[in-house]
């Protein structure tokens, strides 16, 4: 059985010990100062971070997709980050991809047991259909979850490029990943509650992934999210707006460029900075791997 008691995650926070004897003016500030410690311990680890997005890159450059496992708390983070990205980057579903211990069911409750199965970890990438393309991302605040172990060691069995992402240092499922990102926040306001800062903490990571990891394959112009699908009200908005602002134009000159490419904001810019129809448009795009400033 391991000692929870020493990790990090699992200690007393020296500055919450009469939590229960607080106002809550008193509670807050605290909590406050305590999450100031976050953006602090992830600076720490920009190098690992950076490694681990050139990775990301290049995996899904050869066509292959990002894929987090996670349990609890860490495992909602990953399906959540993945549920964003075809959205706001216009991937298909299937490109980022959040695995969490006990499926669909424990996004919203406990599944019991479920973290504690290597076999399920591996189980859940095989079904997957894993290959030597993907890159598996194991999230872990206590770093010692089973289910990710196993999901890191089956990947690393078969070539599959891996990180791992905890709130401990020498964490197990850092010293089975390739890549190791441990940043460490310290102990929770309330005691063992990784949802907290450790929670936090792995959100703010998983943004630096996803983000700059679809900056890399082309899914950015300037900072507009020049592949988002515009499928509501707001997105429709959302999407002319950005071609206003990457063209310099107004908005009936966007809403135009938007009809005549099917909706397509980043084939709408280049026929508008260029002034070229959207057949020579998808080509640019097309022989610049889909990076609008390449394309120009």
């Amino acid at each position: 059985m391991v000692d929870l008691g020493k990790m990090e995650t699992e200690k007393q926070n020296p500055h919450t010990m009469n939590l229960d004897q607080m106002n809550v003016k008193e509670a807050l500030t605290v909590m406050n100062n305590e999450d100031k410690k976050v953006a602090e311990a992830i600076e720490e680890v920009i190098p690992e971070i950076e490694s681990a997005i050139h990775s990301i890159i290049k995996q899904l450059r050869k066509g292959g997709r990002l894929i987090y496992t996670g349990a609890g708390t860490s495992g909602r983070l990953g399906v959540l980050d993945a549920a964003e990205c075809p959205p706001t980057f216009g991937t298909p579903k299937e490109k980022v991809v959040g695995l969490i211990a006990g499926g669909q069911r424990a996004f919203t409750e406990a599944i019991e047991g479920s973290e504690d199965s290597q076999e399920m970890g591996k189980d859940d990438l095989i079904n997957l259909g894993l290959n030597e393309n993907d890159i598996v991302v194991g999230l872990a605040a206590s770093g010692r979850t089973p289910y990710v172990i196993g999901a890191l060691t089956y990947a690393n069995e078969i070539n599959v490029p891996t990180i791992a992402v905890a709130c401990n240092k020498e964490s197990e499922i850092g010293q089975v990943a390739k890549i190791a990102i441990e940043a460490v926040p310290g102990p929770e306001v309330l005691t063992g509650s990784t949802r907290l800062k450790a929670g936090s903490t792995q959100k703010m990571i998983l943004n630096m992934l996803s983000t700059l990891s679809m900056v890399g394959i082309g899914k950015v112009y300037k900072n507009l999210m020049v592949d988002v699908q515009p499928t509501n009200e707001k997105l429709v908005s959302r999407a002319e707006n950005i071609v206003m602002r990457a063209t310099d134009t107004e908005r009936e000159t966007a809403k135009n460029a938007l009809a005549k490419s099917d909706g397509k904001v980043k084939v709408a810019i280049i026929m508008i900075l260029l002034d070229i129809d959207k057949e020579a448009a998808v080509k640019k795009l097309e022989e610049s791997e889909g990076h609008v400033r390449k394309a120009m």
